[in-house]
């Protein structure tokens, strides 16, 4: 019994280079049955085709605007059941090296219809892990994201008020609603460092949402301080240890 058709989505925000690989698959076809399952210009148009399903293998262009194909591998992670991932790219030495250190198939434009075989045959239900995808970023998302209830959300970091740890989960606020995703709290605020800034230990506040600041304690004044966010009714504390950004960032 013959295997059936890898399902393959293309993404590349060049339609040539979209064309050129479907020409490959074709000329792959005769030994290596597959099939294009989707095709997208873009991450956000990659997610909605790849949450649908039915996607054995992505093949992501790295350098694409906005979200690039790094990061949409990892939002890709947050999916049931996520398709395997193989990065194409122009000559970049940087990102070559990269790949090859972490052992993440890439393949160099322009492909080889040997070289793509060759990815394809030994890619099925190999995903990245997270680790990975994060020593290969080379600049911030710019977006998180989270499955809730089999839907996946994209939240835009721009629109982020607030990270907080709560146990091993972190809620990312928003002045519409709130979102819980499983990452590291210490690592968001590395790869967000200008736009987030730390006022508690399990809280990190977005620096452009920080309105002001109030200090507890009546009229003795002489409590905790807590930050005011715009479009926000809720305080956030900021630790005794955090006390100072209150003179660094107070306006």
């Amino acid at each position: 019994m013959s295997a059936a058709p890898l399902r393959v989505l293309i993404v590349d925000d060049e339609a040539p280079a979209r064309s050129r690989m479907r020409d490959l698959l074709s000329d792959i076809d005769g030994t290596l049955p597959v099939t294009v399952a989707g095709e997208a210009g873009n991450g956000r148009e990659a997610l909605k085709i790849a949450e649908a399903g039915g996607i054995d293998v992505a093949l992501l262009d790295v350098s694409m605007p906005g979200m690039d194909g790094v990061e949409l591998a990892q939002h890709l992670q947050q999916l049931q059941s996520p398709p395997a991932v193989i990065f194409t790219t122009a000559y970049d030495a940087y990102a070559i090296r990269a790949f090859e250190l972490h052992a993440v198939d890439y393949l160099l434009k322009p492909i080889r219809a040997a070289r793509l075989q060759e990815a394809l045959a030994r890619a099925r239900g190999v995903v990245p892990k997270a680790e990975t995808l994060r020593e290969l970023q080379r600049a911030p998302r710019v977006c998180l994201s989270a499955a809730e209830r089999g839907k996946l959300y994209l939240i835009p970091v721009g629109d982020i008020l607030y990270l907080r740890a709560e146990l091993k989960y972190v809620t990312v606020r928003t002045a519409a609603r709130e979102h819980l995703i499983e990452e590291s709290l210490t690592h968001l605020e590395q790869e967000f460092a200008e736009r987030f800034v730390r006022v508690h230990r399990n809280c990190l506040v977005a620096r452009a949402a920080i309105r002001g600041f109030e200090r507890l304690g009546g009229e003795s004044g002489e409590g905790p301080w807590q930050v005011l966010l715009g479009g926000l009714e809720e305080r956030i504390p900021v630790s005794r240890r955090q006390q100072h950004i209150v003179r660094e960032l107070a306006r």
